[in-house]
């Protein structure tokens, strides 16, 4: 902008100096360039004139034929131009910046005002709240780094900023290590307590009397085993939702019917299923017996059960049941009231609103109705009719819940704890229309339980795990009168 006005001033000089040259005593003169430097004089001659009648001199002046420097201008304004743009992003910047410096300064406060409360509460803390506190501070740390690279250069409103940071991550690890009450390093001892207590436990039980299969000569669950991968389902890694498991009764007593149903991409739609007559040929992928049903299934909470595959049909409550070996339709029955297509399914496994079991006594459904408001809903089925014999309704919500089975009429729910971790959390016994809370937690390889399903025969859970196939082996107390 300056220069456009230098501009203008020389050009209007540059007239005022060719009017002198109509003085015949002028001589030399110079004119300033446009970069400060002095063109070549302008040489100017005496004119020969004529007086008029009223005595006024009268001349023509022609100037010399100097070029206009056009270019010079057009340069100028090229970079004008360019220098307006720079500053208008410079600009921008800084508008960016201040917006994220006054976020950054909140969620300081944020933070400080957390560490004080820490520090002055007399509220013990834990573990968790130290990590959520030093997650806030790194992803700070993160950001502010890249506000500086993205500066190319040191600021001092940043370079506070950075340093408070750092002073309140120090903080926190001062925090930590002092622990105030010891509660971090009294709850890691009673963990350990309790893991040497459950080991105990286990010993224990591994020396009573053996469980028979298929009796309730057990009392209520006490631990699981580590997972045994059995295999990746047949589909592959792509197909994580689903079920699979070993027919407790087949209809030959000496026949092995392994069974698993992937699901569509969606964790929704089944129609194709699979089974092994041996459990060799299941882990070889060896002579399989391949089927698609007539009705989509829908959901993992399907079951084998006397070589009749169960599952809930495509968007009802109704139940589905379909022959193995032939693969023929046999029939479809509506489970009263119960809620479909994911309205109160299990958390992380969408589409399993109906979850069918098996047990020593025979079939079962897991479900939730609106009458309930969502929490577990429990019947007995007949395996004939697939009539409803009894129901009971717990006090659980179904969405606080992964995943469920059943063992000798009681319920047991799960939920996840991590990534690698799991715990059966609560039963809910039928026959005494009693409820508890436990804990008995396991490992499992991926984060989404799909399909649990209990074998009283063997008394291992057979889960699908984010498409792979594992196992677990149930231990129980002992038979007691309370049992």
């Amino acid at each position: 902008m300056f220069l456009v006005l230098y501009l203008l001033l020389w050009l209007h000089k540059q007239g005022l100096q060719a009017q002198q040259t109509t003085n015949p005593s002028a001589e030399k003169s110079s004119i300033p360039d446009v970069n400060g430097y002095d063109n070549q004089p302008v040489l100017v001659a005496n004119i020969s004139g004529m007086v008029d009648a009223d005595g006024v001199c009268q001349c023509v002046v022609y100037l010399p034929d100097a070029s206009f420097p056009a270019d010079r201008v057009e340069h100028l304004e090229m970079w004008i131009l360019s220098i307006f743009t720079d500053l208008q992003k410079e600009t921008n910047k800084i508008q960016e910046y201040s917006s994220k410096i006054i976020l950054y300064e909140d969620q300081l406060a944020n933070l400080t005002v957390q560490v004080e409360n820490m520090e002055n509460s007399g509220i013990s803390f834990n573990e968790l709240e130290f990590e959520l506190v030093k997650n806030e501070i790194k992803e700070m740390v993160i950001l502010i780094t890249q506000l500086k690279d993205s500066l190319n250069g040191s600021n001092i409103i940043i370079d506070n900023l950075f340093l408070e940071i750092q002073n309140l991550s120090a903080a926190i690890g001062e925090l930590e290590t002092l622990d105030k009450n010891n509660v971090l390093v009294i709850r890691r001892e009673v963990s350990a307590l309790r893991k040497q207590l459950k080991e105990c436990e286990e010993a224990k039980n591994q020396t009573s009397s053996p469980v028979i299969p298929g009796s309730c000569n057990h009392g209520a669950l006490l631990n699981m085993s580590e997972p045994f991968i059995v295999q990746l389902n047949w589909k592959g890694l792509s197909y994580k939702g689903g079920a699979w498991g070993k027919d407790p009764e087949p209809a030959t007593s000496n026949r092995e019917l392994y069974w698993q149903v992937p699901l569509a991409n969606d964790f929704r739609y089944m129609q194709q299923y699979r089974y092994y007559n041996s459990y060799d040929d299941l882990r070889l992928y060896r002579n399989p017996h391949d089927g698609r049903t007539s009705y989509y299934g829908q959901g993992s909470g399907m079951v084998v059960y006397k070589e009749k595959l169960y599952y809930n049909c495509q968007d009802t409550n109704q139940i589905c049941r379909v022959s193995l070996n032939t693969g023929n339709f046999e029939m479809r029955k509506s489970l009263p009231n119960a809620t479909f297509n994911n309205m109160f399914s299990y958390a992380g496994t969408p589409w399993q609103d109906i979850d069918i079991a098996v047990d020593e006594s025979g079939l079962w459904a897991i479900y939730a109705t609106e009458e309930s408001t969502g929490n577990i809903v429990i019947s007995k089925l007949n395996e004939t009719t697939l009539d409803v014999e009894d129901t009971w309704v717990t006090r659980m919500y179904r969405r606080a819940v992964s995943n469920a089975f059943i063992v000798c009429g009681v319920l047991y729910a799960t939920r996840s704890i991590n990534y690698k971790q799991e715990e059966v959390f609560y039963m809910y016994n039928t026959r005494t229309d009693q409820d508890i809370t436990i804990s008995i937690p396991f490992s499992k390889i991926n984060e989404y339980l799909h399909g649990v399903n209990y074998n009283p025969k063997d008394h291992k859970l057979y889960v699908y795990n984010n498409g792979y196939l594992l196992t677990y082996d149930l231990y129980f107390y002992q038979q007691t009168d309370n049992s």
